[in-house]
């Protein structure tokens, strides 16, 4: 037997890895015209036709439920990996849940979403399949933490000016100056970054991040993230293995959470350079 994962869904996390590794995901909830739907249940395009969608994480109960299904299968311990305590009230309800199921359990806050989150729950997933104590893969966890980055992309600062996040008259500015707005998600907020002349300029400037922040002897773990954008993902993601063979790569989707208060379009790219030990 092994440490079981569990995080939320957030982390967007491929449904092929999720199987594969056996981790448990917490769906987290959209409430849509006054009625609660799980993010699981419902496709980004019919979320964005509605007018009045807000957005929360799982519950304490349902983080409990979780955390009792994996210990049926395991001694070993179980750790929860949550997004970021800045962005959600998921981390706290995963503290509760956990502790009302008793038991050797571990919850970790990864300070991040999306991709990037997603890369330190595999981190934490592939010390569990070595065999690591719950103390061991909290602690590579935590390792991978320090290591993560993500840079995202939005094609229109619309959806935003909505939700109150930016002020109107940034989205006027990036309307009429052709300004892509970049974010890089650092230490649970994000943080705006230079904007680019247009999408293709924006996406050159994310790769560029990439490639300054590679470290000598590292071994790469890189995930493209979109919303309602996949060509552009796959073309991020082509770009890096063009230039390195990555351990772990995949492609995947923003949570419809995160597009919620962004809109389609969102481009990222998440990656973490693994020191040897």
């Amino acid at each position: 037997m092994t440490v079981s994962i569990i995080t939320d869904s957030a982390a967007a996390l491929p449904p092929e890895l999720v199987r594969e590794r056996g981790i448990g995901v917490v769906p987290m909830w959209l409430t849509i015209e006054g009625e609660p739907v799980l993010e699981s249940a419902i496709s980004l395009h019919e979320v964005l036709s509605h007018d009045h969608v807000t957005t929360s994480g799982p519950t304490p109960g349902e983080f409990e439920a979780a955390v009792k299904e994996q210990q049926r299968s395991t001694d070993d311990g179980v750790l929860v990996l949550t997004i970021a305590s800045t962005m959600s009230a998921t981390y706290e309800s995963a503290v509760i849940g956990a502790t009302a199921a008793g038991g050797p359990v571990g919850v970790i806050d990864t300070k991040t979403a999306a991709g990037a989150q997603a890369l330190v729950v595999l981190a934490a997933a592939d010390a569990a399949a070595r065999g690591a104590t719950l103390a061991q893969v909290a602690g590579v966890a935590r390792a991978a933490i320090g290591q993560v980055r993500l840079i995202a992309m939005v094609p229109s600062l619309d959806a935003l000016v909505r939700s109150g996040r930016v002020p109107n008259i940034a989205g006027w500015a990036g309307r009429h100056l052709g300004l892509v707005p970049l974010f890089e998600f650092r230490d649970g907020r994000a943080h705006g970054l230079r904007p680019a002349r247009g999408v293709d300029a924006a996406l050159d400037r994310i790769v560029a991040r990439y490639r300054r922040d590679r470290a000598v002897g590292a071994r790469l773990h890189v995930a493209a993230l979109h919303a309602d954008a996949e060509e552009h993902g796959h073309q991020l993601l082509e770009r890096v293995q063009a230039e390195v063979e990555p351990a772990t790569a995949f492609v995947g989707t923003f949570g419809t959470v995160m597009a919620v208060h962004t809109g389609p379009g969102l481009v990222g790219l998440a990656w973490r350079w693994e020191l040897p030990s």
